[in-house]
């Protein structure tokens, strides 16, 4: 088990927590700091983060496995201008005392095995915050530029997290990345339903980049970033089931397989304009452009059009859908859980009617558009089909998504959701076509920064980073 720390230290950091809730209460409420914030879906595959060194693994190592509920895979960052310091600099700066990046009045980093001054693998650490939220971790793995832990039993998420600083575009860029799971049962419902460890766990972490700022002497440029791959859990009764995409609980699955064969709720082949009572909408907005020409390989264009093939467009926070991974996009049915107030959740049903990729002329000019719609079925609020396009202009470069869609309250389905819909829906509804086009958009940049991002493999420890027990076990 992870070494305890004498009780007088114990309670000196503990005498702090009123306080620190309190500080900590108000500062998240008067947060001036821009943040730029996404999530969206990911995969096992690419979201399970590095393998934990075999060298420091034991019985009290927490890894993502061990946890439950969705596997969260986070990304924090920060760009400094104006800082002296070089990535390797910043780290052994940090690395001489990590207390010295944490928010005072909130949390504490407190080193219980290893020389203090120094970072090395085998090293053992506590982060003390308010109330019962205490993190024990390890270090896994040194770099000069990076440093990673893993979590250890008691602590809030069974995971890893690393932090690294480079130079990009005449900048020093601080990252946070992590590959966790919540650590118990009782923590997943804190996080995942009533979203308390999540708002603390963002407090945390922004206020740990702010201060990294600080330390780095530099100046914030532009906005903060927080991006979250979810992984959503997965508990399958059959090898069919198993392939389903998005939430996967009983209900979820129960749901969309009786979308199997139910028909439209309105008539597709019908007039379906303002005069008639439906709502006619379009949303155009720009994304990151490219080269003049037919799309760039891995560019702005093909970005988009594989967010919108996984039904990325859509804020988690709104609406979340479940579907069969590798059926064909035309004639998918997709289960969509919509949310509402952050409480009530209910489940309605659409089918993809065809997918398309066509070169157009518009008033001389040509366009490479991809683009498919989902139309609503039986037992939906609502009546309509919404299409999701995104568009190349060739002569230009120029990219754009768009969202076009008509629609009106369904005459049939529970009463209580027509009623809904009459009261909110049409103001949701806005706000959903407006979060897409936005969400597009910044989900295109951030993919195409992350690309930009990925560097080579980080090289391995030597045995000169470990404590002398880890650099044993590693030579065996």
């Amino acid at each position: 088990m992870p070494r305890r720390q004498p009780r007088a230290q114990v309670l000196r950091t503990a005498a702090r927590w009123p306080v620190g809730v309190a500080l900590t209460a108000w500062r998240y409420l008067w947060r001036l700091t821009p943040i730029e914030r996404w999530e969206w879906s990911g995969s096992a595959e690419q979201d399970c983060g590095p393998a934990l060194p075999e060298s420091v693994v034991d019985d009290d190592v927490q890894a993502a496995g061990d946890g439950v509920g969705p596997l969260l895979h986070r990304l924090y960052r920060a760009r400094i201008r104006a800082s002296s310091m070089s990535p390797e600099q910043l780290i052994a700066r940090i690395s001489q005392d990590l207390d010295a990046m944490a928010p005072s009045e909130f949390a504490s980093f407190q080193k219980l095995e290893g020389e203090q001054g120094e970072l090395r693998v085998g090293d053992e650490y506590v982060v003390r915050m308010p109330g019962p939220w205490d993190g024990p971790v390890r270090v896994v793995h040194v770099t000069p530029t990076s440093f990673r832990v893993a979590t250890l039993t008691g602590h809030l998420e069974a995971g890893q997290i690393e932090f690294r600083a480079r130079s990009r575009d005449d900048a020093l860029e601080f990252t946070i990345e992590s590959w966790a799971r919540s650590g118990d049962r009782l923590s997943d419902l804190m996080y995942t339903h009533l979203r308390l460890s999540k708002e603390v766990q963002l407090h945390m972490w922004t206020s740990v980049l702010e201060r990294v700022i600080a330390l780095a002497e530099g100046n914030r440029h532009g906005q903060l970033a927080i991006l979250t791959r979810r992984v959503d859990e997965s508990a399958p009764s059959s090898s069919e089931e198993s392939t389903l995409v998005g939430p996967s609980d009983e209900r979820s699955r129960r749901g969309l397989a009786a979308l199997e064969g139910r028909p439209l709720n309105f008539d597709p082949d019908g007039e379906h304009a303002h005069e008639n009572g439906w709502h006619v909408d379009e949303v155009i907005r720009e994304l990151p452009g490219e080269p003049s020409g037919q799309p760039t390989p891995g560019g702005s264009w093909e970005t988009a059009r594989k967010l919108m093939i996984e039904y990325q467009v859509a804020d988690p926070d709104m609406v979340r859908a479940t579907y069969r991974r590798g059926a064909p996009l035309a004639g998918r049915d997709m289960l969509l859980q919509v949310r509402f107030a952050g409480v009530f959740r209910f489940g309605v049903g659409v089918r993809i009617g065809s997918d398309y990729d066509d070169t157009r002329t518009v008033d001389g000019r040509q366009a490479r558009v991809f683009g498919w719609d989902y139309a609503t079925v039986e037992g939906h609020f609502e009546q309509g089909r919404l299409y999701y396009e995104v568009w190349k202009w060739l002569d230009t470069g120029a990219v754009e998504f768009r969202l076009h869609a008509y629609s009106r309250m369904a005459s049939s389905g529970p009463i209580h959701l027509r009623l809904g819909y009459r009261l909110f829906g049409r103001s949701r509804q806005l706000e959903f076509y407006r979060q897409a086009a936005r969400r597009v958009a910044g989900l295109t940049r951030t993919q195409l920064e992350l690309e930009l991002d990925a560097s080579p493999a980080q090289p391995p420890t030597t045995t000169s980073g470990l404590r002398p027990e880890y650099a044993s076990r590693s030579a065996r």
